[in-house]
């Protein structure tokens, strides 16, 4: 049996935007399952995590300028662009996770509508907070927009991002992104942020 690993994900985090490119370079070559869990890392946060609010404020404008200093740097190791950040940040992702979360039963669509959001943030600077935008973002990856759309404004929809940022949380999470590898035996082990894929190479090739 292969490693499972549970990707929780938010669209407006520039580290998730770099794990998200990482990942597959970083587990070339292993037997590997990954599932891709859309969630709303302000709810995370909000619940278990208000010390990035505090490290946000302008007391902290030093501190904040070194970090997206070595973000950038970063992104330029994993060749993806990195805009951050932009006037629609900090971004409330509310619609886009939505989005997300109304594609979670075809991960490969989620995928590539993920790949497709990322790149119109992060690097177009477009404001994923602004549902117009989100149906054109969808309708320039391949998708139905206006159908997506009224899909992620339905109940079921907003319950499970819901429910998706609750499990995250029950589970340990404390921000974006959060990955949990198990294997066959059922343990569980989690990690968070792009630094730490060499850990989670490590423990897919012992869980093999």
């Amino acid at each position: 049996m292969s490693a499972r690993i549970d990707f929780f994900f938010d669209l407006s985090s520039p580290w998730t935007r770099l794990a998200f490119a990482n990942i597959r370079p970083a587990l070339d070559g292993l037997d590997y399952a990954i599932i891709w869990r859309p969630f709303l890392v302000g709810g995370v946060f909000n619940a278990v995590n208000p010390a990035v609010y505090e490290s946000r404020k302008p007391e902290n404008a030093a501190r904040l300028a070194r970090s997206f200093g070595w973000l950038k740097q970063w992104a330029e190791l994993a060749g993806v662009a990195m805009n951050f950040p932009s006037e629609h940040h900090p971004l409330k992702s509310v619609h886009a996770m939505r989005f997300c979360c109304a594609l979670e039963d075809d991960q490969p669509a989620l995928e590539r509508f993920a790949h497709a959001a990322f790149e119109a943030y992060f690097t177009q600077a477009r404001n994923l907070d602004d549902p117009e935008v989100l149906v054109a973002v969808a309708t320039e990856a391949g998708f139905d927009g206006e159908a997506l759309a009224g899909q992620a404004a339905t109940q079921p929809i907003k319950d499970r991002l819901r429910a998706n940022t609750e499990e995250a949380i029950a589970r340990g999470a404390y921000g974006s992104p959060t990955l949990f590898v198990s294997g066959e035996a059922g343990e569980e082990h989690m990690y968070f942020g792009n630094d730490q894929l060499p850990l989670v190479r490590q423990k897919v090739v012992a869980l093999a």
